[in-house]
């Protein structure tokens, strides 16, 4: 085949073929006596595999070092072996930055619908303020967390609550990382979501699987939802470790209340 077709066959463009041949990173083409280069099915082989590593990552020479070991089987270059290890690290990232993106996508789709219910709802005192209960097991992070921050992001429009269905004390690192916003939840204090029950709310939200299951249920008119979110009181290491993992936990309620608040007001009637 010309250089045309392998281009087209390996989804590149013919200049990179020739910087990837000048460059040793692929063996240039079989020179006919036309002076055109003719490819085979190897080079075609070849060039498929430098390209998919180019897109994990690899550097153009380390992409073609590790091409030429899989398909010509010869000493394993040593060298590699912490090259590889750390692509398979780097691919275990992307894929959980992909599930925590979907995640997200869920838990707004859900939020976007259940906005849209509230405008068929009428209330009877569509001024009153929108009225949030957020339920994690402990009450001690997750809720906490997102009780706080509906107060910074959603002001008088909101009042929110928050609550475990096997309450412990509020977590010191809750505190620091809300201190760090400059909210003062040194005062609060862990409640049972039982002593909820009975209470009107506009929605309720639970922040971790085990709270799905074992939520009671609220009578009345209301959008339940759910908040898929990591324990940062499971972290282990350094004190350093364990307050980074609150950070994220904060970071994570934040990307989802934002678009909470404006969707729950734009969905009063």
């Amino acid at each position: 085949m010309k250089i045309a077709e392998l281009a087209r066959r390996a989804g590149v463009a013919a200049s990179a073929i020739r910087f990837y041949e000048e460059v040793g990173v692929v063996p240039a083409g079989r020179r006919l006596a036309n002076g055109y280069r003719e490819y085979t099915d190897a080079d075609l082989a070849r060039l498929r595999l430098v390209v998919a590593l180019r897109r994990l990552g690899l550097a153009p020479a380390d992409a073609g070092r590790l091409a030429a070991v899989c398909l010509e089987h010869g000493e394993m270059d040593r060298d590699l072996m912490p090259l590889i290890s750390g692509q398979r690290a780097a691919i275990e990232r992307q894929r959980a930055d992909l599930d925590r993106l979907d995640a997200e996508l869920t838990d707004l789709e859900t939020t976007i619908d259940a906005a849209d219910r509230a405008t068929r709802t009428t209330r009877a005192m569509p001024t009153d303020p929108i009225r949030v209960l957020f339920v994690c097991t402990g009450n001690s992070a997750r809720s906490q967390m997102a009780e706080a921050l509906l107060g910074e992001f959603g002001g008088a429009d909101f009042t929110g609550f928050s609550a475990g269905t096997e309450p412990d004390p509020v977590n010191p690192q809750t505190v620091t990382v809300l201190a760090e916003l400059g909210l003062d939840w040194s005062r609060a204090v862990s409640k049972s979501v039982t002593q909820f029950v009975g209470e009107p709310f506009d929605y309720v939200i639970t922040v971790c699987d085990r709270a799905r299951k074992s939520c009671p249920t609220f009578p009345g008119e209301h959008n339940s939802l759910h908040w898929g979110l990591d324990d940062p009181a499971d972290v282990e290491g350094t004190d350093e470790v364990k307050l980074a993992a609150f950070r994220r936990t904060r970071t994570e309620v934040a990307a989802r209340l934002r678009p909470f608040v404006e969707l729950a007001r734009a969905g009063r009637p």
